[in-house]
């Protein structure tokens, strides 16, 4: 059994591979196996691993199953004590891997946790997903040390601590295996997007911690599948963000957030056609909302479970505050100037 499995998931990212891979296997070949499972690329992925990159371990897939269902195909055939699933289009550097493997070596309590992800263009800035460890709003809005909305902090040392986060970021995502297996991993159903909000989440109820380790850092292109004004984009985002908060809010709060996402829902969508003229968009969040509430039944028993498998009643990195009062109303742009509560 592998120590540590490193997996990177690939889909038609031959460019991606050529340019960033080099950096995994440099420094991370003392530390970890390295495999790529390729969802089914028709592109010149898998003869370039083969060519180029022969000490990766590939995993073929028989279709493109999507990010979620992807990882969870590709783990199922790999024994490792933790697994790190890994973007392609991350760039790591030296000494990338040692504090997370020896932070997670000596706190069991811990199920998963990330390194501090910054962006490859400007190595001083924060990278838009999952910075330095992520945190939800009482809405179910995400957000982020370094990261508010579309607000990206330049990195200047302000969170270089370790800390309880909610969520790990799915760019560079290390977790333990049989944590992950405890929870029936990535939800494939969401296919991508709030996939790994959703895994941490239910790992929390469960009584684990998420942290992030700065000490450890990454360079993170991003968006590198769907670009970020996509309408499919959208869709995924706000169909999988109101699924993850049925699946895992408690009964106590569930009907307020559900009734108020309604209205924040629609008014999001109004706001991208008026202003920003996007009709894509607008019809998105409409075709989402319409399609949470035909498959909703659906995660009736995963509520359940959920529910059923909760140790922890108050989640703190589930802030109580709204963040889009936060940071429309009192102009909060920073995570170091959001309310502790």
């Amino acid at each position: 059994m592998d120590k540590l499995a490193i997996v990177i998931l690939n889909w038609n990212g031959a460019k991606m591979l050529r340019q960033y891979l080099p950096s995994v296997l440099q420094y991370s070949r003392d530390e970890a196996v390295v495999y790529v499972a390729d969802n089914a690329s028709t592109d010149d992925s898998v003869s370039l691993l083969k060519e180029h990159f022969p000490e990766c371990r590939l995993i073929l897939l028989d279709r493109n199953w999507g990010f979620a269902e992807g990882y969870n195909q590709a783990l199922s055939q790999i024994e490792a004590e933790y697994f790190l699933l890994l973007n392609s289009d991350i760039e790591v550097t030296h000494h990338w891997l040692t504090p997370m493997l020896e932070y997670m070596d000596v706190h069991p309590e811990v199920a998963a946790c990330q390194p501090k992800l910054l962006s490859v263009f400007d190595h001083d800035s924060f990278e838009y997903a999952g910075a330095c460890g992520g945190y939800l709003d009482r809405y179910g809005y995400p957000f982020c040390r370094g990261r508010i909305f579309e607000t990206v902090e330049r990195d200047n040392g302000q969170y270089d601590y370790t800390t309880s986060v909610l969520w790990a970021t799915g760019a560079a995502l290390f977790v333990r295996a049989r944590d992950y297996k405890e929870v029936g991993g990535l939800d494939g159903r969401f296919f991508a997007h709030n996939e790994e909000i959703d895994l941490c989440w239910r790992l929390r109820i469960r009584g684990y911690k998420i942290v992030c380790i700065p000490e450890s850092r990454v360079y993170h292109v991003g968006g590198g599948t769907l670009p970020k004004a996509n309408p499919m984009k959208t869709f995924l985002n706000f169909r999988n963000n109101l699924t993850m908060l049925y699946k895992c809010l408690p009964d106590s709060e569930l009907r307020h957030v559900m009734r108020m996402r309604w209205w924040l829902d629609y008014l999001a969508a109004w706001e991208m056609l008026i202003l920003k003229r996007n009709m894509g968009d607008f019809k998105a969040v409409y075709r989402a909302r319409k399609a949470f509430a035909k498959w909703k039944k659906d995660f009736a028993a995963d509520r359940e479970v959920i529910q059923s498998s909760r140790v922890v009643k108050e989640i703190p990195e589930q802030r109580r505050f709204s963040l889009l009062w936060q940071y429309y109303v009192k102009g909060h742009k920073a995570f170091s100037e959001l309310s502790s509560q």
